[in-house]
């Protein structure tokens, strides 16, 4: 089965073509990371514009990268939460129309379960159940998942998710967005003991996860040196926070596979890119006896591969849209 997806939640437009939910026939992605450096984060408005503009190009460059037609494909499958609603809604409704004007179905796809089927492009003998920690610049989850669409929420984050943590500290620093990716190149020059981080817990929530406090001690640091004057110590500061961060998602994700007796740990989201993050997460699950998976660098952050691919898990499971699907700014993982 022939799907053809479509991601527009945050700033990526990205069109794929995946066959049977494991091989990737062909994915584009028209990046606008540029563009929003100049405004240290995505603007919403300004992301929407550029989704509308990206589109047709992106889709059509995926079907002849897959030399396919629009009558080889059996289905669309198209990203419908949670993100940016302006954004969402320009894949959503160019999704009706590909599925209007061809007669296909519609599949709606959670972003965050498109994440967690990136492990299924990169490791194709994976299949469920095994517990997941999702780490992006907006969600920070660990989540049950006892099959392809059947899934609970044990453990989440209180305020801040990892991945806005890095880049709110990285801006501070004067890095260029996005920020947790430079944090992560400039903390392998630094010393990550130089500096002791909280780590926050959440009483009578072991699993949940809160940087808040966390994020305000690196930014009260960086701010208290500049006043006195003083030059700033990016390297050491960006290892001893990437430290910190990356010591209290391991350290929850592991308590919570021991805690319910999982051996198979997988890990996704943009945050799954972080190179001191799948260090140890590898070097736990060794320990441990884990089975461990992470997603290629390829498929880490958004992009329509991984949206193929859930989709065709989401339609085997009767989850069809009509026209009347719209876009969802948030929506739990484990709806339904």
């Amino acid at each position: 089965m022939k799907i053809l997806s479509i991601e527009t939640s945050c700033d990526e437009t990205a069109a794929a073509v995946v066959e049977d939910g494991r091989k990737v026939l062909s994915s584009v992605i028209a990046s606008q990371v540029e563009e929003h450096k100049l405004y240290g984060g995505v603007v919403p408005e300004i992301a929407s514009r550029r989704h509308a503009e990206a589109i047709v190009p992106v889709f059509k460059t995926a079907l002849a990268d897959a030399n396919l037609t629009m009558e080889d494909i059996d289905a669309i499958a198209v990203t419908h939460a949670p993100g940016l609603i302006g954004a969402l809604l320009v894949g959503v409704n160019f999704a009706k129309g590909l599925s209007l004007s061809g007669g296909k179905p519609l599949i709606p796809t959670h972003h965050l379960r498109s994440h967690i089927a990136s492990n299924y492009i990169s490791h194709t003998e994976l299949k469920p159940p095994f517990m997941c920690l999702v780490v992006s610049g907006g969600h920070s989850h660990i989540v049950m998942v006892y099959d392809y669409t059947k899934m609970k929420v044990i453990g989440k984050t209180r305020d801040d998710a990892a991945g806005e943590a890095f880049d709110k500290a990285a801006r501070t620093m004067g890095m260029s967005y996005p920020g947790g990716i430079e944090m992560d190149r400039v903390a392998e020059l630094g010393n990550e003991k130089a500096f002791e981080f909280p780590r926050p817990t959440v009483k009578d929530a072991p699993y949940d996860f809160s940087f808040s406090g966390l994020k305000t001690s690196v930014i009260n640091l960086i701010h208290n040196i500049k006043q006195k004057g003083g030059e700033i110590p990016k390297e050491d500061i960006c290892a001893s926070f990437r430290f910190a961060v990356v010591d209290l998602l391991v350290s929850n994700f592991i308590k919570a596979a021991k805690d319910y007796n999982v051996n198979r740990l997988v890990v996704a989201g943009g945050v799954s890119a972080n190179s001191l993050l799948r260090k140890r997460l590898d070097e736990e699950a060794q320990k441990n006896g884990f089975t461990f998976y992470k997603p290629d660098m390829s498929v880490c952050t958004d992009n329509a591969a991984m949206v193929g691919s859930q989709g065709y898990y989401e339609y085997l499971s009767g989850n069809i849209a009509d026209l009347s699907l719209n876009a969802v700014a948030t929506l739990p993982i484990d709806y339904r």
